[in-house]
């Protein structure tokens, strides 16, 4: 049998995450897999034959690809290619600019879709132009359905095509978890929360070759930033199939674990088990996994539908009394209901992974999970809280006990367009209690990352995001200030979080995350050492190569 190596990477600078074996100078790469690593200067010659690529990689800095654990990678990949996105800085000008240039060339039936908008747009409509998001986006594109998303894509606008399409008047019921705001009259603003997105959303379908040029597209986008595998949070059934013909057509190379939508801010329907189980057989391929569900618990704190234990901040222009404030209004699954329903998908064999926001909704999935512990014993499966943007102090080791994964994202733990908004509804104070990532490392959690791209992230530039943990301050100064400060970790700490604990949750562990002898060649060559540089310039790094099963899938 042969055993040399197809190729010898040599002379680099290699990050294995290995705990006893950390760096290595070389490693050696056959069929896919690394076959060995080189330590002390080691150049592995003993696995060189006649055919054996050498790659010198002249102290280049290599490290496991990167996993990102919560992205909608088909959404931010439609958006780029199909959708007016106008940027997360768009002034309410700009704004107006894209949709006018948009449909000059739409035929009048074609749906414009589009954001993000930001609460500063609203109050500049009331204030400044008198008038309501519908009204602004008649008097631009009368002609033209329109749904304009906010920078959490929980909010909406939608002009009179869109509402009239959708069926939505004066009469018609705000839906189960969902607001259509209105005016002193009854007539709806334009303005949708929630499930009354999906009013709207659900009429524009996207077509199969739109989904199948959005994955090719988003494929190339991840390899660019060195990311080798993700995980789908919020998958439907047109998702799925997206990513089980794509790796079919051998296009997909990437890891790719989905959370099957059980149910979505944007429907009020629940899927049952045995539907979940069927998709799960039938979109299942090598590379697609689609081993998890995905629950709703609350919503996001701009339009205060986030489920936190303390009040919101209240304002003149919002129907809103603090005095009122139930969080348990605000969940969107009783916590019975939760208990049972994570019970069933644990007892499944599914990974649950469920949105909390705020601090009541957090504590409310940690009581789920235990509720499936007591019932089912340790199962093995590893339940997730995506977001765990805010948690109770007595919460935070519950974490540990419970063996449950705490998913940070989006980059809120450094300004960005949402954090003025999140100041407005939540006070300063408690904004540097936003993601408590240190506290919850100190108390034995399991961290794991998420760009949430296109939600609240431009971008899923994962460099970014950790520049960001590192400093808790935007890394390009994009916006001033700094949020929890108290709460940076270092290049030690945040790096498993991308690597090997993003490979557990993945349940991929034995394959990906580290580089190792047996594992899958997946590695990234980048322009500078992590460790050699100021934090804040860990944002700009460039991604020279990245190699996904022993192919180079990216080079620059």
């Amino acid at each position: 049998m042969n055993h040399f190596a197809e190729s010898i990477w040599v002379n680099g600078r290699i990050k294995t995450m290995l705990d006893d074996r950390p760096w290595a100078s070389s490693l050696a790469v056959s069929n896919g897999r690394i076959l060995d690593l080189g330590i002390n200067g080691s150049d592995l010659a003993d696995l060189r034959g006649p055919n054996t690529i050498i790659v010198d990689l002249e102290g280049k800095f290599v490290m496991p690809g990167l996993i990102d654990s919560h992205v909608h990678a088909l959404w931010g990949a439609v958006r780029d290619l199909f959708e007016c996105f106008v940027g997360y800085q768009a002034t309410l000008d700009e704004i107006a600019d894209m949709l006018l240039a948009r449909a000059v060339n739409a035929p009048t039936d074609e749906w414009l879709i589009g954001g993000p908008w930001r609460q500063e747009h609203l109050t500049q409509l009331r204030d400044e132009l008198r008038e309501t998001p519908r009204q602004f986006l008649d008097r631009l594109v009368p002609d033209h359905p329109v749904l304009f998303s906010d920078v959490t894509k929980h909010s909406g606008w939608a002009n009179s095509a869109a509402l009239r399409l959708a069926g939505i008047g004066p009469d018609t019921p705000d839906p189960t978890l969902g607001t259509i705001v209105r005016d002193h009259y009854g007539n709806p603003t334009g303005l949708l929360h929630e499930s009354a997105m999906g009013l709207v959303r659900i009429l524009n379908p996207l077509t199969d070759q739109a989904r199948k040029r959005a994955v090719q597209y988003m494929v190339g986008n991840f390899h660019s930033y060195g990311i080798t595998a993700f995980k789908e949070p919020m998958a439907f059934e047109k998702e799925l199939d997206a990513y089980s013909r794509a790796d079919k057509d051998n296009r997909l190379k990437l890891h790719v674990f989905s959370h099957i939508a059980r149910g979505s801010p944007v429907s009020n329907d629940i899927l049952q088990i045995e539907d979940v189980l069927r998709l799960q057989q039938q979109y299942r391929t090598e590379r697609h996994h689609p081993d998890g569900c995905k629950l709703f618990l609350d919503g996001v704190a701009p339009s205060r539908t986030a489920a936190f234990f303390d009040p919101y901040i209240p304002c003149c222009c919002v129907n809103y009394d603090p005095a009122k404030h139930d969080p348990e209004a605000l969940l969107r699954i009783s916590p019975k209901a939760l208990g049972k329903q994570i019970t069933e998908m644990d007892e499944a064999g599914l990974t649950v992974k469920m949105h909390a926001v705020g601090d009541r909704a957090v504590q409310a999935a940690l009581d789920g999970i235990a509720a499936a512990r007591e019932a089912n014993g340790h199962s093995g499966i590893r339940h997730e809280v995506a977001h765990t943007t805010f948690v109770q102090k007595s919460d935070m080791p519950r974490f540990r006990e419970l063996d449950a994964i705490a998913e940070v994202s989006p980059k809120l733990w450094f300004p960005n367009p949402v954090t003025s908004v999140q100041i407005d509804v939540l006070g300063q104070e408690r904004v540097h209690r936003c993601h408590p990532i240190k506290t919850l490392l100190d108390a034995g959690a399991e961290i794991t990352y998420g760009s949430d791209w296109p939600a609240a992230a431009p971008d899923a530039n994962p460099w970014i995001g950790l520049a960001g943990m590192l400093t808790r301050r935007h890394p390009h100064g994009t916006y001033n200030g700094s949020v929890g400060p108290d709460q940076k970790i270092s290049l030690d700490e945040a790096l498993p979080l991308f690597t090997t604990n993003g490979a557990r949750a993945l349940r991929l562990e034995n394959d990906i995350g580290t580089l190792a002898k047996g594992m899958s060649a997946d590695f990234i060559v980048l322009d500078r050492n992590l460790y050699e540089i100021p934090q804040d310039e860990i944002a700009s790094t460039q991604v020279l190569q990245t190699i996904f099963e022993g192919e180079t899938v990216h080079q620059i």
